[in-house]
């Protein structure tokens, strides 16, 4: 084997602890070293090494191709039985008789002595052209005597070890990631999404609303990813810099970077970086966003190997950004939520005796994290006051909550308190877009372009207002989710608080809470259109999109005297939410309707008409009065009321639930005569009450025609009133042909959105398929409309429910359960709606001792309606039990 010459590739080697080996046994170790020095030159001889030096307990080999060195070294290390380090470099070296003299020498020495027994380590410059090699980038490493730091790498190999000590070099700590003093909660799955994003992109951005969690984020995650980065994990705040300019100095200065002299400090860190491998984290860069974006360009640009993750209220919108928004901490799983488990751990942690285990406390706790938006930094403050308060205490306080939150703690950071934290992100909003923020602060719980454009100065333009909500939606200060082609946006709840805060200051909340008041106004009677019209479905779902708009500028107007804004509001919510069995608007009309007339407003019979709905709560004489008082109002031209026939229906409604059913029999006979609404609204309501008068073969005879009159009107809710008339029409002569229509209309008012209807034709459906279909059906649709009803406070059509399922359990021969329901059923007239209930009171009388049966009864009519509420499921369960096991009578 000739001598290499030009590129050689230097293998060095060593026994590691020879010394004490020596020392502790010389005949063994004389034997070892025997074995040793026999098998490293066999085995340098046969991978065409030239083996040019004993060092005592060491050799040093030539090789005129690093992949011979390395297969020698593998080879060698594989059936070594001493430890030995190796280390190997390459590059032209002297020959001087049968030694080499030179720079490659003086490496591959240094790189052996910075491993340990068993480990092979490789210059980056021995790695060239080598293929099929499992190399461990182990990073740039300053070695003793070496100016300049080299890059090295561990072989990997089948049979060699792969686990060692730290490399004995000569580098300063490699990176500056700060301990953490509080444990991480929650958030692994973003750890874990945000750990495979890396591995696809070498820029990442954490953007989100101050205080969410973003630092912490990008902390573990660093901390996760730390082993993979041989040249450190390096983290860089930015907080505290004032100056943008001065951006690239504070990196340089944390990485240990001397700027070269004539060259831009950004491309000084670029160059040093290019043969690194390294994790830098940019914290807090949105105050100095043009420039770190810069710096980051640039590195990201001069490097292959570096990776940066950065954290900011907006994305830093350079090439190779991946931006990742930090999602508020999860709130909806209750005390199983990652929020609610922050809150334990910090509460513990301030108070070491605190437990979480009290109903009351957990209710508290929860409410607490949902209405602090799941916001990591609000939370946190929130817990440490349990050093002296309780959970409700601070929940009851969190409507003034930046006060609340000033503290509790003691730290260094930028935002020690939940004020501070958003102000950080107020501070950096121009004129205009502070404008915005606190202008949207009035909207309750989301908004479109269009309303905040409403709510904007009149000189605001529409383009430029998109621009700010841009921007501001950049800045993790709006919320934006675009979905069926339109974008609505929202504010979280603390940022929305802030924002009306500062609105107040600037004396500008009573013209912006005016133009919000209004401008809902103009769309409810809009909307109002829409709702009376086969476009019903678009309707209700603007009422449900924005019904906590419409009560924020209901109750403004009401707090300023605005009577008129606030019953066009009050007067068509009222009617609009009807379908969906909300009735909290009929509070409002019956709210303010002393002061509407004694105003005498113009719309004060759509007001009346709005206010008789408070029949469904159990009030049907007062909605008689309310209906009557919008009839009398309807002919003076000073008045607006609604179409020709509402005020005519409601009283029917409200005669009917008061159990005077021949009253509405009179009423809708009247109606059904005239034309358009009225005429609809008349059929539909004979349909239902003409049975409950024995008049059914007048019901069955205009059953169909009032289907076609509803569908030629066109509104859904009275197409929905229409099929269930039907279905009470045919019920006792037809009841197979009624059950069908009834499923049709179920599947009608779940298509156009009528929980109304739904619960009702359930508790119809539920009688007939009782006795003629489904028993199990029965029994969850009576289930289904006992929920519906109770939830939406309709306690007529609840107590009818109710007696329909005391008929049912009566046919079942359950008669002292049936008089218990009945006995609950009794506290509203609307149970003469169900005309089997007679039969069915006789059966009960008939089944059990007249003491047991008013007994019975009385103990149902005793029970709150929530209690009476709970029976009847517990019995509808029990019942379904009995089925399943076989013994349904």
């Amino acid at each position: 084997m000739a001598r290499p010459t030009g590129s050689v590739t230097f293998l060095f080697t060593d026994i590691e602890g020879s010394t004490r080996r020596w020392e502790a046994d010389p005949d063994a170790m004389r034997a070892a070293l025997t074995a040793h020095d026999d098998l490293l030159t066999a085995t340098i001889a046969a991978h065409n090494g030239w083996l040019f030096k004993h060092t005592g307990d060491g050799m040093c080999a030539a090789f005129a191709s690093p992949a011979d060195a390395i297969a020698a070294a593998v080879s060698a290390q594989r059936d070594l039985e001493l430890p030995v380090r190796m280390g190997m470099a390459t590059g032209e070296a002297e020959a001087r008789g049968d030694d080499y003299f030179g720079l490659p020498l003086n490496r591959a020495a240094r790189v052996m002595s910075a491993g340990h027994g068993g480990q092979i380590l490789v210059a980056e410059s021995a790695r060239a052209d080598l293929e099929g090699v499992e190399l461990l980038d182990l990073g740039c490493r300053h070695l003793r005597d070496l100016a300049e730091p080299i890059r090295i790498f561990q072989v990997g190999a089948a049979g060699l070890a792969t686990d060692f000590p730290a490399l004995k070099t000569a580098d300063p700590e490699l990176g500056n990631l700060p301990a953490q003093a509080t444990s991480f909660v929650g958030r692994r799955e973003e750890v874990s999404t945000l750990i495979e994003l890396v591995g696809r992109h070498r820029m990442i951005t954490l953007t989100g609303v101050g205080g969410v969690g973003k630092t912490r984020l990008s902390l573990e995650l660093a901390g996760a990813l730390a082993e993979g980065f041989p040249d450190g994990v390096w983290f860089i705040e930015l907080a505290p810099v004032g100056d943008p300019s001065a951006v690239p100095d504070v990196v340089a200065t944390t990485l240990g970077i001397t700027p070269q002299s004539g060259v831009p400090v950004a491309e000084s860190i670029a160059v040093t970086l290019a043969a690194r491998r390294t994790l830098l984290v940019f914290d807090n860069c949105e105050h100095v966003l043009d420039v770190a974006a810069d710096l980051i360009a640039t590195i990201v640009r001069s490097t292959s190997e570096v990776v940066i993750v950065a954290s900011s209220r907006e994305a830093l919108r350079i090439e190779a950004e991946h931006a990742w928004a930090v999602p508020p901490l999860d709130v909806q799983a209750g005390i199983a939520s990652t929020a609610v488990s922050l809150f334990v751990d910090r509460a513990t942690a301030a108070r070491h005796d605190f437990v979480l285990d009290d109903p009351a406390d957990i209710d508290a706790v929860t409410e607490i994290c949902d209405r602090l938006d799941g916001i990591a930094l609000a939370i946190e403050l929130a817990a440490a006051r349990m050093v002296s308060m309780s959970p409700a205490e601070v929940r009851d306080r969190l409507d003034d909550r930046f006060r609340l939150l000033s503290g509790g703690r003691r730290r260094l950071e930028h935002h020690q308190t939940l004020r501070q934290a958003v102000q950080w992100s107020y501070d950096l909003l121009d004129d205009s877009e502070r404008s915005v923020l606190e202008r949207c602060s009035v909207f309750a719980d989301g908004f479109d372009l269009a309303a905040a454009h409403a709510v904007s100065a009149d000189a605001v333009d529409e383009y430029s207002l998109m621009d700010d909500l841009e921007s501001l939606v950049r800045k993790s200060l709006i919320l934006a989710d675009s979905t069926g082609g339109r974008t609505r946006f929202r504010m979280l709840e603390t940022i929305r608080q802030f924002g009306e805060t500062n609105l107040v200051k600037a004396e500008r909340s009573a013209e912006v809470h005016r133009r919000h008041a209004a401008y809902f106004a103009a769309q409810t009677e809009h909307q109002w259109q829409v709702w009376d019209s086969p476009d019903q479905l678009d309707a209700l779902a603007w009422a449900d999109e924005e019904f906590a708009n419409l009560r924020a500028a209901f109750r403004w107007a009401t707090d300023q005297g605005d009577l008129a804004t606030a019953t066009t509001i009050a007067a068509h919510v009222a009617i609009i939410v009807w379908p969906l069995q909300w009735f909290e608007p009929v509070g409002w009309a019956e709210e303010i309707l002393p002061g509407a007339v004694a105003a005498d407003l113009a719309q004060l019979p759509r007001l009346y008409v709005a206010a008789s709905l408070c029949l469904y709560s159990g009030r049907p004489d007062l909605g008689v009065e309310y209906a009557q008082a919008a009839a009398r109002l309807e002919a003076g031209a000073e008045h607006d009321p609604f179409e020709d026939g509402w005020s005519g229906v409601l009283e029917a409604l409200a005669h009917l639930f008061g159990g005077r059913i021949e009253r509405r029999v009179e009423i809708c006979t009247e109606l059904a005569e005239r034309d358009g609404f009225a005429r609809v609204v008349g059929m539909c309501g004979l349909t239902w009450a003409l049975p409950a008068v024995g008049r059914v073969d007048e019901a069955m005879a205009i059953a169909d025609e009032t289907i076609d009159v509803a569908r030629g009107f066109g509104n859904p809710f009275w197409i929905g009133w229409a099929l269930g008339g039907y279905g009470r029409a045919h019920a006792s002569t037809e009841p197979v042909r009624a059950l069908e229509k009834l499923r049709e209309g179920l599947r009608y008012a779940a298509e156009h959105r009528l929980p109304f209807w739904q619960a009702n034709l359930a508790q119809d459906a539920a009688k007939l398929e009782g006795a003629h279909g489904d028993v199990d059906d029965a029994l969850t649709l009576f289930a289904s409309a006992i929920d519906a009803f109770h939830r939406a406070g309709n306690v007529v059509f609840l107590a009818a429910t109710l007696a329909s399922l005391a008929v049912f359990l009566q046919a079942t021969g359950r008669s002292d359960r049936a008089a218990i329901i009945y006995g609950a059923s009794t506290r509203q007239a609307s149970i003469s709606l169900v005309p089997e209930l007679s039969d069915a009171i006789a059966e009960m009388r008939a089944s059990l001792s007249a003491d047991d049966f008013d007994r019975l009864v009385a103990e149902g009519a005793a029970q709150p309606t929530g209690q009476a509420v709970i029976y009847a499921q517990r019995l509808i369960r029990r019942t379904r039990g009995e089925l399943v096991a076989g013994s349904l009578v």
